[in-house]
């Protein structure tokens, strides 16, 4: 383990601005950290990576002053310091970002920008408030309407007002967590470019991240936890891939080896010049049995759309869809899941599953009137049952199925959302980014769960902006762009060049209409 800043980019080495020393912290009988030591110096990235529960949260909320050590030291600039609240962190620079900005959406910029100043008194001086909050955007390289509310901002917009907001308030630390997950390819190299600026200020900044070719591209040190332990500091330099997914999970995973093919000649489903007006065109393509076939392009080229319409939630307008052959009509969730199709949602939280229920509630929640009894009362043994098949069948780690869904971790929602639709039976599984906000471990995991059921014989749709996932997991990929299908290439074929060839523009005439040669 290599120890000291040893900083890229020609950094100068200096003390720690932030220093962790043998932290320690327990809930009841969880030790979330234990003899934790890290630490930030000024104009250094540095990266921590730790599967859902390695203890990367509680650190953060530690250093935030959300909650206390129970053992430990926390130096800033070489002092001791309590933080006690987040305003007193705040107070002493010390600011974060999230994966799902906090602003305020009817308050305007300006006033997201400034709603943490409590000496500013009961009078606001607006144009004082507009023009400083222009100069901090302007100094990010950024132009937004300081008047206009937040509401309607572009994610990256947001998060680019988060790190106004900190620069407002002399941040010397900047932790950001996950702060690139629902980011496109292109928002994601621009907040880049903001973070490097505030390198080149000498902030030190903390990027907590699942996205492993993120962090590499832009940490200068990657610090490992596991199981609320620190496992690893390595320079990015010193550092590689595999072996910080080995450190994080305690074993070696390759995410990088493509998944034995098992596709069969029967097609399950075939897709004629699928539309949807003003959404996307032209879309063809058979699904064969065991088979994966991925969903690649750039964020808006209407992937999703495509899957929704199969499943009925936003029908197709034109076109045919056929399922074993025969034409079917599906203009709703229950014609697509009556036909045998299931579609999991990229969005669990909000779109997949019911927090606040169990997780056999939520397994069984589609096909509720399996579990009724003759007097229509539901049978919770027999939804117990199921879900405990499932349970062991995914792997979903929980002492019990009667536990809320809210406390697993996302990777173990992931697998309970796949659980709620496998107990359909589908033939036909559209999976809309399978693996978002899940860790390295629970990712390997789903990626095999895929390959079980494409063994198992069912036709498999995965949608996916993680090209390096889409190209594990699929038999073939079909690429789009601004709602139109540009290619449907082998595996063979099918490499990040080719695929992001056709997403851009250029497309392939040989395998345009999705029926392999």
């Amino acid at each position: 383990m290599s120890e000291g800043p040893g900083l890229a980019d020609g950094a100068v080495v200096v003390a720690p601005i932030l220093e962790i020393r043998g932290v320690a912290k327990r809930f009841d009988a969880t030790q979330a950290l234990e003899d934790v030591s890290l630490s930030l110096h000024a104009g250094e990235i540095h990266a921590l990576l730790g599967e859902n529960g390695a203890g990367k949260s509680t650190l953060i909320k530690i250093i935030t002053g959300v909650h206390q050590p129970d053992s430990g030291q926390i130096l800033l600039g070489g002092q001791p310091v309590t933080i006690r609240s987040a305003a007193e962190a705040q107070r002493l620079g010390v600011a974060a970002i999230y994966q799902e900005p906090l602003l305020f959406p009817d308050l305007n910029v300006a006033e997201n920008i400034f709603i943490s100043h409590q000496d500013r008194g009961a009078v606001v001086g607006w144009r004082a408030m507009f023009g400083e909050a222009e100069k901090i955007l302007a100094e990010l390289g950024m132009t937004l309407d300081v008047r206009k509310p937040a509401r309607g901002l572009t994610l990256a917009a947001q998060q680019s007002v988060e790190i106004a907001k900190a620069i407002s308030l002399n941040v010397r630390v900047l932790i950001m967590d996950e702060p690139t997950a629902s980011l496109s390819a292109h928002e994601v190299q621009e907040l880049f470019k903001l973070v490097r600026d505030l390198k080149r200020q000498g902030v030190a900044i903390l990027f907590v991240s699942h996205r492993m070719e993120e962090v590499f591209e832009i940490a200068d040190r990657i610090t490992v936890f596991r199981d609320g332990r620190l496992i690893s500091t390595r320079t990015r330099l010193e550092a590689t891939p595999q072996r910080a997914i080995a450190d994080m999970v305690g074993r070696e995973i390759d995410l990088t080896k493509a998944r034995t093919t098992c596709a069969q000649k029967d097609v399950v489903l075939s897709v004629a010049d699928l539309g949807r007006q003003g959404v996307f065109e032209g879309v063809n393509f058979d699904l064969h049995r065991g088979e994966v076939l991925g969903f690649a392009g750039l964020i808006g080229a209407g992937r999703t759309d495509v899957g929704l319409a199969l499943f009925g939630i936003e029908p197709a307008t034109s076109g045919r869809i056929l399922l074993g052959g025969k034409p079917v009509t599906v203009r709703t969730a229950r014609d697509g899941m009556s036909l045998g199709i299931a579609y999991v949602s990229e969005d669990r939280r909000q779109l997949g599953l019911v927090l606040p229920m169990s997780i056999f509630a939520n397994i069984t929640l589609p096909v509720l009137r399996r579990y009724l009894s003759r007097l229509g009362l539901v049978r919770t043994g027999l939804e117990r049952r199921t879900a405990d098949t499932f349970r062991d069948r995914l792997a979903i780690r929980t002492p019990s199925v009667d536990l809320e869904v809210a406390k697993l971790s996302g990777g173990n929602q992931q697998k309970v959302m796949l659980s709620k639709w496998l107990n359909t039976n589908p033939s036909v599984l559209i999976l809309d980014e399978p693996t978002r906000g899940v860790d390295v471990g629970s990712k390997a995991e789903v990626h095999a769960i895929i390959g079980q059921l494409a063994a198992e014989g069912i036709g498999v749709i995965v949608i996916s902006s993680d090209l390096p996932e889409v190209l594990v997991l699929s038999d073939r990929v079909l690429i789009m762009r601004e709602g139109r299908q540009m290619a449907i290439l082998d595996r063979a074929e099918a490499n990040e060049e080719t695929v992001m060839t056709a997403a851009m523009g250029q497309r392939s005439t040989d395998s345009i209409d999705g029926r392999p040669s």
